[in-house]
């Protein structure tokens, strides 16, 4: 598993870490129940601050994609599945939008428009007491 970023990208670095590991949800090369490396290694392996993973890994365990547990690390979850599911389901509708001429402007303004009005979390996840705890496995404290 290659979890990598750009510094010279204007993206934020918890973003592209993120966005990292939702690639290699969908490409395949990071599975269910696989564990991704703790916050401390991973900060050090791309050079980067504990916090800007910790950052990274909250918002993968808000859109359900990671269960956090304190002293065993982060774990990818079930809703990998999902997202690779839907992300197909999203490339047939675009190439379907394509065949039908309707730009991505508008195909994206559809999809905006169906969304339930307000819904911002993914659905049954609930803050938990680990929000703001450390995701290394073992290490003293």
């Amino acid at each position: 598993m290659l979890i990598s970023i750009d510094a010279a990208e204007e993206t934020p670095l918890f973003e592209q870490i993120a966005a990292s590991v939702r690639a290699g949800i969908l490409d395949g090369s990071i599975r269910v129940g696989d564990r991704i490396p703790t916050a401390k290694v991973l900060c050090a392996s791309l050079g980067v601050n504990r916090n800007t993973v910790l950052h990274a890994y909250q918002m993968l365990r808000d859109e359900g994609l990671l269960e956090l547990r304190r002293g065993r690390g982060a774990t990818i979850t079930g809703r990998a599945d999902t997202l690779r599911g839907l992300s197909d389901s999203v490339r047939e509708l675009v190439e379907r939008a394509h065949a039908l001429g309707v730009s991505a402007d508008t195909l994206a303004r559809l999809v905006r428009e169906s969304a339930p009005r307000g819904d911002t979390a993914a659905p049954g996840r609930a803050p938990g007491p680990d929000t703001d705890e450390d995701v290394d496995e073992g290490e003293p404290r």
